[in-house]
């Protein structure tokens, strides 16, 4: 049954739910197995595992076509593909970056012998902060690593401007983006590079997996040598490289996934609406709205609980707990906060206000295509209910 067929189904069921059962803030998509069957059978015919096998080069000209790129790398797991993305561009010094997100981000720059700069972000778009980015530039800095938040674009032109103004590399962590696309196309072809990650809980996966998009050949071979030991041929090692590479398998499961991705977003899509007009009654629950962004991936559904809501967002965020709700106060908090980044110099949450508002209000809502009407009703009453509203 395609998914248009299970949401009517569920419709139909109405109050047939089970409302015990644990909602989960993610489902990974898997594609029918019968489909991924001939891509195993090849494998164990070929014993081609690795090394840019087959599958691995029709799954990166497949990602070209889909996305609407000409260059992009494919890589083991989305955080290799950052560390490898810094390494490529030569990055030194200090790298400005956003407080609000996975602490891979973050990780990555330390990884490189690169110093993090956090910096605010906007209070709408929760992506990094043009003004803020630009106070900050000292001269060690070499490149500002902004993160398009929950698929919802960064300000990708003032954000240029500045990079182009002060000599810097712009790198994006685009891990929330796949599909998204501006007025001008995919949102991936924007400043030196941009990463994708293809982990199960993205809208887009290989179990594991990641990628680098490139903005020409040049960058793209010297991604690829570093992803495999440096490797230039046979006998030429020409970088100090690491392996990174995606296997076959992953691939395999990528170009299955690849034919059933279009309707995991319009059922994404289908959940956000349903959302947004249940809970759009609920006084103090804000739903988080602006985007630059022309076609939405709908990754996730992220809620501010703001002041006028009878709880904390703590005390909802646990309230949903106790329902079998498993939402996710994402992201909290802070990266700066964890205790690994306290060595390095730090201002106080002040100089972050944006930013840690945000991380004290959010609780990410259980979002994938699989969610029928029924659960997501389940989620809206639980939110009422601990608003007193009914």
């Amino acid at each position: 049954m395609g998914h248009d067929g299970r949401w009517k189904a569920s419709q139909a069921q109405g109050a047939k739910s089970v409302t015990d059962e644990i909602i989960r803030v993610t489902q990974p998509d898997l594609p029918p197995l019968e489909e991924v069957m001939p891509y195993l059978e090849e494998i164990w015919r070929s014993h081609r595992l690795t090394n840019r096998g087959a599958f691995h080069e029709q799954l990166e000209t497949a990602l070209c076509s889909y996305l609407g790129v000409e260059h992009i790398s494919l890589f083991a797991n989305g955080t290799l593909a950052l560390l490898t993305a810094m390494q490529a561009l030569r990055l030194t010094g200090e790298v400005i970056t956003t407080p609000y997100s996975f602490v891979a981000t973050a990780n990555t720059l330390l990884w490189n012998d690169l110093t993090p700069v956090f910096v605010d972000v906007d209070p709408w778009t929760l992506t990094l902060d043009p003004e803020q980015v630009e106070a900050a530039i000292t001269p060690k800095t070499s490149a500002i690593l902004p993160v398009h938040v929950y698929g919802h674009p960064a300000e990708v032109d003032e954000l240029q401007h500045i990079a182009d103004l002060y000599g810097l590399r712009l790198i994006y962590d685009a891990a929330h983006c796949f599909g998204v696309e501006d007025e001008g196309g995919s949102i991936l072809r924007h400043g030196d590079v941009s990463i994708l990650s293809f982990h199960a809980t993205k809208v887009f996966n290989t179990f594991e997996g990641g990628a680098i998009v490139s903005p020409n050949a040049k960058t793209k071979q010297r991604i690829d040598y570093l992803k495999n030991f440096g490797f230039a041929n046979e006998t030429t090692v020409v970088a100090a490289g690491i392996n990174a590479k995606m296997n076959e398998f992953q691939a395999a499961v990528g170009l299955a996934q690849l034919n059933h991705v279009d309707d995991a977003i319009d059922a994404r899509a289908r959940v956000e609406a349903l959302y947004r007009e249940k809970l759009a009654r609920i006084s103090g629950i804000r739903c988080h709205i602006h985007s630059s962004a022309v076609r939405h991936n709908h990754a996730y559904f992220p809620i501010f609980v703001d002041e006028d809501y009878p709880l904390t967002r703590d005390e909802l965020y646990f309230h949903l707990r106790d329902a079998g709700i498993w939402g996710r106060r994402y992201f909290y908090p802070l990266i700066p906060e964890f205790p690994m980044y306290r060595n390095l110099p730090r201002k106080s949450e002040g100089d972050w206000p944006n930013a840690y508002a945000a991380s004290k209000k959010v609780i990410c809502l259980p979002m994938y295509s699989r969610l029928d009407p029924t659960q997501i009703t389940r989620v809206a009453e639980t939110c009422i209910d601990g608003g007193g509203l009914v």
